[in-house]
């Protein structure tokens, strides 16, 4: 069965039809450029042209970068503030012609990796975090997500978390990859003091060097890098959709 994926984020959205499955994109992501300022009907006609690049018909699923609750947008903080207080997934439903679900976007790409990547078939609990812009975080238990987990906007050091320990404040700053690995392996040793995870796992760009940085790192849990890449935000939005209902 096929579901299309939409990922919006701060500098891009982009999106493909995906079998819910087995994971996979069944067509090339398409990308459009976030429009700024990133006010919703200005969003909502950029995903319109996503669906209709792939002339879509059916359910859609929306990674967002903020909590979600019952479709509705209550926070915003890399994305235009007109947001919050919006319910999104009737919103995005009107503009697209397609029923919509939306999910924030680290829980999207938590689902993906649950699935198809480095959580698949773990039990226990299971932290992901996602480090780029700020630091999106999803937690599991035996496979149940607790949706909007935002730790990373847990006070450390008197400022929130990723204002020090995202991949942004690494290239802010000018650190080295063992520096900022101090200050990342801070939060990391934070959030297993909080929720005592059996597996944690690390996705967003910096994935791709977690050679670079893996080895200054020093936690309880067992660490792997995020296996889904930049596909994770999409097929993790297609997964969310499963909620709605297809015509038969």
């Amino acid at each position: 069965m096929e579901l299309l994926g939409i990922d919006i984020g701060g500098s891009g959205i982009k999106g493909a039809p995906v079998d819910r499955e087995t994971g996979a994109l069944l067509a090339p992501r398409f990308r459009l450029a976030t429009p700024e300022p990133a006010k919703p009907p200005a969003v909502a006609e950029v995903v319109k042209q996503v669906v209709e690049h792939f002339d879509w018909k059916g359910p859609i699923g929306c990674g967002f970068p903020g909590v979600i609750i019952h479709g509705v947008t209550l926070t915003a903080v890399n994305i235009h503030k007109q947001w919050v207080g919006l319910n999104a997934a009737e919103f995005l439903t009107q503009a697209t012609g397609c029923p919509t679900c939306m999910v924030n976007d680290a829980d999207a790409a938590g689902l993906a990796e649950m699935a198809f990547g480095a959580g698949k078939d773990r039990m226990g609990v299971v932290l992901l975090v996602t480090i780029g812009t700020g630091l999106g975080t999803a937690l599991f238990t035996d496979g149940h997500l607790l949706p909007n987990c935002e730790f990373g906007h847990m006070k450390i050091r008197g400022v929130d978390a990723e204002w020090r320990a995202s991949d942004a404040a690494r290239q802010r700053d000018g650190l080295s990859w063992k520096k900022w690995a101090g200050r990342f392996n801070e939060f990391l040793q934070t959030m297993e003091y909080l929720v005592w995870p059996d597996l944690i796992i690390l996705g967003g760009g910096v994935s791709k060097e977690h050679e670079k940085f893996f080895p200054y790192l020093e936690v309880r849990a067992e660490l792997l890098p995020a296996q889904m890449l930049n596909e994770a935000g999409i097929v993790g939005a297609a997964l969310a959709a499963r909620c709605i209902p297809l015509e038969e």
